[in-house]
Parts: structure tokens; sequence; C-alpha cells
């Protein structure tokens, strides 16, 4: 399975959804935004060398933390040396290897948002109550339609419930995750929440959006 983490607009929380569904999925987190990178990262090849032909994908994932993950470079220089069109044939080659993928996107429509949606077998809709974090979601949406991307549930971050709007607009079954000061301090040491505050709300919302993925047979 590749499910492709999407937002539409930065700052609504799409790293640290795609980082607490590869804890609960058991999958490999792929960070797939190339010029704002927002991932834990480690000495050795990345996914800007992997682009670039310099490096295998397999050798660049880390294994043994909390969440494996292929991490992302964070210098512009090594953006530019992309091949954007290669991102699909990793993902695919990851996928094989690991069998479940969880796909950071980056922000916007840009065409690394567009290549995970091709290749992914659903993706998760990332938002937030603000009303332009709505409406990016619902461009975003129409953008994984027509890649065929179903949207497998709607994370709706930040906050206690999610308005029956929200869902029909967006068509598919939407999970709160509420506000909740674990996730940053789980973030800032390049953990998920579920890892090291078990107990907190925010982990049972990220499992309950686990649960929405599987729930989808994908």
């Amino acid at each position: 399975m590749i499910l492709a983490v999407v937002g539409g607009k930065g700052g609504v929380g799409t790293s640290t959804v795609a980082l607490e569904l590869g804890a609960h999925l058991d999958a490999v987190v792929v960070d797939a935004d190339l010029t704002m990178a927002d991932l834990p990262t480690a000495r050795g090849p990345d996914l800007h060398d992997v682009l670039a032909g310099r490096a295998s994908p397999i050798e660049s994932v880390r294994e043994g933390g909390a969440v494996s993950i292929l991490p992302c470079g964070r210098t512009l220089a090594g953006a530019r040396a992309c091949d954007v069109g290669r991102l699909g044939e990793v993902l695919a080659v990851v996928a094989r290897q690991y069998g479940d993928v969880v796909v950071d996107c980056a922000a916007g429509m840009r065409a690394d948002v567009g290549v995970p949606l091709a290749v992914a077998d659903a993706c998760v809709v990332v938002t937030a109550p603000e009303r332009p974090a709505f409406a990016d979601a619902i461009r975003v949406r129409e953008l994984a339609r027509s890649f065929d991307a179903g949207v497998a549930a709607i994370a709706y971050n930040r906050a206690e419930r999610i308005p029956e709007a929200v869902e029909r607009a967006l068509g598919a079954p939407g999970v709160a995750i509420p506000a909740d000061e674990s996730v940053r301090r789980a973030r800032r040491n390049g953990y998920p929440t579920s890892a090291l505050f078990p107990d907190a709300p925010a982990s049972a919302g990220f499992a309950a959006l686990a649960d929405a993925v599987r729930a989808c047979g994908i």
C-alpha cells in the first residue's frame, strides 16, 4: 500500500500526521517534501540523493527507530538536483520491499504532490478549522481524484470535533485530532506522539485515524 498524506496548505500538520500513521500502520514514511522537509533525518543518503541518482531507495531508509523513514535533504542545491519524475518509481521500490509506505507530501499543487498521488492507492487529506486550510483541502482533494487516489480519511487537526459539513464536502470519514502539547514535545524529540505519550488525547486521535484508513481495505 502507498498512502499519500496531503494538505494543500502548509502548517496544517501533514508531516505530523504522516509520522503518526507510519507508527500505527507499521509503514515506512517517505519525506517527499523536497524543498521544505520536516521529518527526522540522520547521516547518510536521503531522498535528494536517491532522486539525483546517487543512492538507492532501500539503502536510504533509516530503520531501527520508532518509525522507519526515508528522509529528505534540507538544501536547495539538493532539491534542484532531484529528478521529480523518478519519485513514483522510488515509492514503488520501497513499497515492494517494505509493504506499506506513507508519503508526507509537499504543500501546494506542485509536481512533487501529483507524482505521489499518481502512484498512491489512497490518500489522507489533512486540514484544520481555519477557512484557508479547508479551501486548500478541497483543491487537493480534487487533485487526488484526478489521479484516481481515493480519500481514505480526513484528519481534522487541532480540533475537538469535525463538522459533518467538512466530511460531506471532502467525501470521506473524518477524525478530529485535538490540540495537544504532547504532539509538540514528541516531534521536538523526533518521535511520534504514541511512542512517548500513548495515553495523550492526540494519540487516541491518531489511532482512530489509522483505524479509518484500515477500514478502507486498501
